[in-house]
């Protein structure tokens, strides 16, 4: 049993490895949806999944649409080191926007919560790019968070098992899972 929220508490919205790997303590997990933002692999990763010379591809918060997520409460006396941490963690090019913005709970409470937002006037900012160049981005992946395509197929399951469906991860799952068989000569 979680303890009530005081209203000084933190949450935060996770939408892609913050669902199934926050990094920090929560007293509560709740189904959460943002208006205005989509989930979207827009983002140059050059350090977690990625290197400057070899990028792969993240996950931001790119306008318009809806995204269904995951919303952490934070006890307020671990706020200040929940978003030190977070800081540390989403800001190591500072390719995200740290904003405050209105979430639904799948309980239907409203609340401000804590979110990084792709920053479209970022080097890193990739945009909608065609998923046969998603793909490539993601085979080719590798930074100190360890391989891009673990990290796509860690989000789509964590999604799958929250009932949310991403085609475009779905599709580079099945595309990444295909095993190359050997030309006959």
């Amino acid at each position: 049993m979680t303890e009530a929220a005081a209203p000084d508490d933190l949450w935060v919205f996770g939408y892609g490895s913050l669902i199934w790997r926050p990094g920090f303590d929560f007293a509560e997990r709740a189904g959460a949806r943002l208006h205005g933002f989509h989930r979207s692999l827009c983002i140059y990763s050059h350090v977690h999944r990625g290197t400057p010379e070899t990028p792969g591809l993240v996950l931001g918060l790119d306008r318009g649409g809806i995204c269904r997520g995951v919303a952490f409460r934070v006890p307020a006396v671990q706020a200040e080191e929940t978003i030190d941490y977070l800081r540390a963690r989403e800001q190591a090019t500072a390719v995200y926007l740290e904003r405050r913005l209105a979430v639904r709970l799948d309980d239907g409470r409203r609340l401000n919560a804590l979110t990084y937002i792709a920053d479209r006037a970022h080097s890193q900012y990739a945009g909608r790019l065609p998923e046969a160049a998603v793909l490539g981005f993601v085979r080719q992946g590798k930074g100190v968070s360890g391989e891009n395509p673990d990290y796509v197929r860690r989000t789509h399951e964590h999604l799958h098992e929250m009932g949310i469906h991403d085609p475009l991860l779905t599709h580079l799952v099945a595309e990444l899972d295909k095993i190359v068989s050997p030309t006959s000569t």
